[in-house]
């Protein structure tokens, strides 16, 4: 049972972002927006599906901006998360293109604390 509730906790938590990012991007503030995709990242790199999701919106987020080169660098984490997700992933990496794929980074302490509870309760 715990396993589920962590599991919804932390979809929940990601769809939170997901949703920010939107919200932020509609009233055209694109960095805010990527900070929010990149934070969704952090919290759902654990679970494929969520990885892969977080990925897909980063990608759209590339298509809508005209950026290519972060566009590039989704496509590839894009099926890296896909295939990859349950063997490995680097903690904290935030998911962007501007940030080496492999690289683990620091968590910022709110979403620390978020990860945390996700995995006590």
């Amino acid at each position: 049972m715990r396993l589920v509730s962590s599991t919804l906790r932390r979809k929940a938590a990601v769809e939170a972002e997901l949703r920010a990012a939107q919200q932020v991007l509609a009233q055209e503030l694109p960095g805010d927006a990527f900070r929010h995709l990149e934070r969704a990242h952090v919290l759902g790199q654990a679970r494929t599906w969520l990885h892969v999701r977080t990925h897909w919106a980063m990608l759209r987020w590339a298509w809508q901006e005209r950026d290519g080169r972060e566009g590039a660098g989704q496509l590839t984490r894009l099926f890296a998360a896909a295939l990859f997700t349950r063997l490995w992933v680097p903690l904290g990496n935030t998911g962007g293109a501007n940030v080496s794929a492999t690289r683990p980074m620091p968590i910022p302490p709110d979403l620390a604390a978020q990860l945390a509870d996700f995995d006590a309760k």
